[in-house]
C-alpha cells in the first residue's frame, strides 16, 4: 500500500516514546484529558506517529467532550477499522491503514455529516501544521504599521 502523506513527507518525526508504543503496539489508551492535541486548532494534518501516514485533516476534528482528540472524518485510506471484543464491549478499532498501530475507536454518535466520532489517542498521532506565512517577508502598506 502506498503511504498517503502530505508534503510534510511520510515516516514518522523520532522514534516512538514507551507510552507510544504501548498504545500503537499494544492496544493501550491514554487517559482521557491527557492530549495536548485536544485543544490544538491550528490548521494541519494529523499523521500517524509510527509511519507518518496521512489520517486526518484539521478541518475534520471537533470537540466531543469525550476527553480525547475526536474527528468526524478519516483521509481516505488512512484509516481502517476492525471488531474489538476486548473490555467486556463491542466496538470498532481504529488502526492506522498502513502500519496497522492502534489509534482508538470510532463511534457512531458523531456529528454530521458521517455521524462518526473517531476518538484517537493523542500519543498515536503526529500533528503537522499548514506552512504559515513568514511575517517579515509581506509587504509594508503604504502609509500604515505593517507587523
Amino acid at each position: 500500500m502506498t503511504q498517503n502523506c502530505s508534503s510534510g513527507g511520510c515516516g514518522p518525526r523520532a522514534p516512538l516514546t514507551a507510552e507510544q508504543e504501548q498504545i500503537l503496539l499494544g492496544h493501550g489508551t491514554e487517559y482521557p484529558g491527557s492530549s495536548p492535541l485536544n485543544a490544538e486548532k491550528r490548521e494541519g494534518a494529523y499523521h500517524c506517529a509510527a509511519c507518518g501516514t496521512l489520517l486526518f485533516r484539521s478541518t475534520t476534528k471537533y470537540e466531543s467532550g469525550s476527553g480525547w482528540p475526536s474527528f468526524w472524518a478519516a483521509e481516505p485510506g488512512g484509516v481502517a477499522t476492525r471488531r474489538d471484543t476486548s473490555h467486556g464491549m463491542v466496538r470498532e478499532e481504529a488502526h492506522c491503514a498502513e502500519c496497522e498501530g492502534h489509534l482508538g475507536h470510532v463511534f457512531p454518535d458523531g456529528p454530521p455529516p458521517t455521524g462518526l466520532r473517531y476518538c484517537m489517542n493523542g500519543l498515536a498521532l503526529d500533528f503537522r501544521p499548514n506552512e504559515q506565512p513568514n511575517v517579515a517577508t509581506r509587504p509594508v502598506e503604504q502609509g500604515g504599521w505593517s507587523a
